[in-house]
Formats: structure tokens, C-alpha cells, sequence
């Protein structure tokens, strides 16, 4: 018995010796792992993950994005929203509209980001200011009736310009909120910059988790004209960052890589 005991002994601490070295190889594992995901996204369709934190399949051409509901995604004329998606979670948020109590598609944003909208406008009204919402979410079929006017109005070239194609408009995304003032008409236009609602807004939207979306001078890397009404929600961490640097939405997904 004491030699059958010693033997046991022996041999559970030689497995346990043994453990941190059974370890060792996990990296390995990993690495097996991870030139498993090609081939089991392969498998599944072609749905491939980028740095943009997009998740894409294409589409008749279109890149279009596969997980719409993450508040960083990036729209653009590049990434495309599906045609049939609706954010689950609008509601309408507490704030001054420019058009009154009408409860219309327009008046509604994710619910996260319309939290957030709450917020930011009850700190400008703090500070004196009175900030409306004009416009938010906007549905695929909306976004195609806009553009169908604008090329009508001023050629599809020009109207391109300011308006995204069906899909490509970050307001379907349920995210994105024009902005503007009394003091300007409630008008969406460039002299909304020089309101001291505009200058607030550039100031301080970041500390909600909004941007300016469609920033002077990097009309190349946005694809799209000045726009000081244009907010985007895309939370506070993201927000500073993008403030701070003075970045665009595409150059700050080209410098911060995405979590793992």
C-alpha cells in the first residue's frame, strides 16, 4: 500500500509539473484558431470584418454593411446600409423640433442617441442657447425621394454633392440629427457656423458623444459638402478623440484599430 501510495503521489506531482507546460502551447491554439475564421466566414458567405468596425457582404457591388445597429458604423458612399433596415430602437426624443409636436419620421433617433440629444440640448439651453432639431431619422425609400428631387432640381452630379444615395445616408442609420436654430430660420445652411448655436455646438456636441460629421475642408476624405447642421452620435469616447484630433469618422477609424 505505501508503495502503491507513493507511486500516486509521484505521478500527481509529475501532472502537475506538467500543467503550466500543457499551457505553453495555447498561442498555438490560438493561431490554429484564427486561420480557422477565413475559411468558417468563407463557409458562411463572403462576410468579412474590416478596421471600420463594419461588417460587410457585397451586394450587386454595393459594400453593404451587415451589422447596422453598432452605433461607431461607418456610412458613407463606400458602405451602404441594407435597403430594408429600420433601427429597432427609435423613439422620439423630449427636445425642440422645428416643425412642433409633429410626430413624423423625422423626429426620431435611436434610442441611445436620442438620450444623448436630450442632453446636449438641455446643457446649451444652461448656457442660453436654444437649439431644434430639424431632421433624423430617414428611411431607404425617403432618402431615394430626396435624391430624385434634387437631381431633378439641380442634375444628379450637383445633387450628390449634398445628397447621399438610398443606403448611403448616415439618417437611416438612426444615428445622425441636422441641427439648427431660430436665429437661423431653422435653416440647414452654412451661416448656421457663425450662430453662436453653431459655435456652441462645434464646441461642445463631442462632450454628448456627437460629431461634426461633415467638416469643413475634408470635403475629400467625406465625400460631402460642409454641413455645420449635420450631428452624428457615435458615443463620448470616440467623440473626444475625434474632437481632440480634429478628425473626420473614416480618418479616425484609420488610426484607432477596433477592440479585439
Amino acid at each position: 500500500m505505501k508503495k502503491t501510495a507513493l507511486t500516486l503521489l509521484t505521478a500527481a506531482v509529475f501532472l502537475g509539473g506538467c500543467a503550466p507546460d500543457e499551457e505553453k502551447p495555447v498561442p498555438e491554439k490560438k493561431q490554429e484558431a484564427a486561420n480557422k475564421k477565413p475559411a468558417a466566414k468563407k463557409e458562411a458567405g463572403p462576410v468579412i470584418e474590416t478596421s471600420y468596425f463594419n461588417q460587410l457582404k457585397e451586394v450587386d457591388d454595393l459594400q453593404v454593411i451587415q451589422n447596422p445597429e453598432n452605433p461607431m458604423v461607418l456610412v458613407n458612399k463606400e458602405f451602404s446600409l441594407p435597403s430594408d433596415y429600420t433601427p429597432p430602437d427609435l423613439v422620439r426624443p423630449a427636445v425642440q423640433f422645428s416643425f412642433g409636436n409633429q410626430d413624423i419620421e423625422k423626429s426620431y433617433m435611436r434610442k441611445e442617441a436620442a438620450s444623448a440629444l436630450e442632453k446636449m440640448f438641455a446643457a446649451a439651453e444652461a448656457d442660453g442657447l436654444y437649439l431644434f432639431a430639424v431632421s433624423g431619422y430617414r428611411s431607404y425609400n425617403r432618402q431615394e425621394e430626396i435624391l430624385a428631387a434634387g437631381a431633378a432640381a439641380s442634375g444628379k452630379e450637383e445633387a450628390l454633392k449634398s445628397i447621399a444615395p438610398p443606403g448611403m445616408s448616415e439618417h437611416q442609420s438612426g444615428l445622425a440629427m441636422d441641427i439648427s436654430s431660430e436665429n437661423n430660420g431653422f435653416e440647414l445652411n452654412e451661416a448656421f457656423e457663425s450662430t453662436e448655436e453653431g459655435k456652441w455646438l462645434k464646441e461642445h456636441a463631442y462632450e454628448y458623444g456627437f460629431i461634426l460629421r461633415y467638416p469643413k475642408g475634408k470635403e475629400h476624405i467625406t465625400q460631402y459638402i460642409y454641413e455645420p447642421w449635420h450631428f452624428r452620435y457615435i458615443g463620448t469616447e470616440a467623440a473626444k478623440i475625434i474632437h481632440e484630433q480634429n478628425w473626420t469618422l473614416e480618418e479616425y477609424f484609420k488610426h484607432v484599430k477596433p477592440a479585439e
